[in-house]
């Protein structure tokens, strides 16, 4: 239940020869206080403060100011080794339909010349949690569900906890030092930045961080930027947590920085090799698609695309994510095969119609690379 408490405004009344004049003092800016499960409102005309209770049914509330909030309320808990009860936090951009005031998002990141921001947190001595600020990227213009690519920054932890997956090396990313960690939860592929300290404070270009993501073989620059949001994961306890104040925006106009490759690389050159295999009949046909890491790098999260001869239509699929615009496929990994270590494979499949004299596709890339076939 949302609660606004208002404030009163003042008057004051001059006498002057018998002329009364009545001054009305400006309201000050109230709080919001927010216990739904998945309450949000709005401060500056701008950003989303959202309660955002997803992983409970017990109670979490939120006080909202007008640079930040705060949690008044964490009643739930969850195992370390498990999700987190809940994501308190303030974002712009487009969250599950939710989308904040004014925003340019979702946005081609080949379109980004400038993503500046700008956090300050508070944290408290007791409960396990984090301080993460996220980045959320997906191929298309999405505004809805969960986009594909997330990248977090962990700015602070306490207690038993890590980021999903595992730790594949460290890299320099916006000045800083960062352990990095890939994987994926089921839902969505998860690039992971922990800071080796605490961070409080501070200032960068969300751009740098997405450079990394696109040299890892992640993304690409035809990807769109969905949203970025700030806040905390509590596993247990964190009454006291806040954001102090947040600031970002998303500029166009110029093409995105690029930083160094990172240690594990994505597939190049003769990185990728895939093999397609027609079982064909009447009008119809399953084809058997086998995806190798030929590289020397560890690929964590996985896009195919190709072009499918004219008449042919994809059906049910599986193993993989596959759509169909016109005669472009794009097969993209689930949750549990997005890993492909040098000499690794990942399998699909799907089943499709066709029209006319079969053929098969004979082109492919992966995350943006050409693959050998065969």
């Amino acid at each position: 239940m949302r609660r606004p408490i208002r404030a009163a405004a003042a008057a004051v009344l001059l006498l002057t020869g018998g002329l009364v004049t009545v001054v009305a003092a400006t309201p000050a800016q109230a709080d919001t206080r927010i216990c739904e499960q998945y309450g949000s409102t709005t401060i500056q005309g701008r950003y989303v403060v959202q309660n955002n209770r997803w992983g409970t049914t017990a109670e979490q509330c939120i006080n909202v100011t007008g640079t930040g909030f705060s949690v008044t309320s964490q009643q739930g808990s969850s195992p370390t080794n498990g999700a987190p009860v809940s994501y308190p936090s303030i974002f712009y951009g487009c969250h599950y339909t939710n989308c904040s005031p004014g925003t340019n998002m979702p946005i081609q990141v080949s379109r980004i010349s400038n993503a500046p921001t700008s956090i300050n947190y508070q944290y408290v001595g007791n409960g396990t949690y984090n301080a993460s600020y996220d980045i959320w990227l997906d191929p298309t213009p999405r505004t809805n569900g969960v986009s594909q690519m997330e990248i977090m920054i962990w700015f602070h932890r306490q207690g038993s906890i890590q980021p999903i997956g595992s730790p594949v090396g460290n890299a320099t990313v916006a000045g800083r030092s960062w352990q990095v960690w890939t994987g994926s939860n089921g839902s969505n592929n998860v690039v992971s930045y922990l800071a080796p300290s605490s961070i409080t404070s501070w200032s960068f270009n969300v751009l740098d961080f997405i450079a990394d993501v696109r040299a890892r073989g992640q993304i690409t620059n035809s990807w769109y930027l969905t949203s970025v949001q700030a806040g905390f994961e509590p596993w247990n306890g964190g009454v006291g947590l806040g954001v102090n104040s947040f600031s970002g925006s998303v500029s166009t106009g110029g093409a995105p920085p690029t930083t160094a490759p990172p240690t594990s690389q994505p597939p190049g050159g003769g990185g990728c090799r895939v093999s397609y295999t027609a079982n064909t009949w009447n009008n119809g046909y399953t084809a058997d698609v086998r995806v190798t890491n030929t590289g020397g790098g560890t690929i964590n999260g996985w896009t195919l695309a190709y072009q499918l001869p004219a008449g042919q239509t994809v059906g049910n699929s599986w193993n993989a994510t596959v759509t169909q615009s016109g005669s472009s496929v794009t097969a993209r990994n689930v949750g549990w095969n997005g890993m492909l270590a040098p000499g690794g494979t990942a399998s699909f499949g799907y089943q499709a119609s066709y029209s006319g004299s079969y053929s098969s596709p004979n082109s492919f890339t992966l995350n943006g690379t050409t693959c050998t076939t065969g």
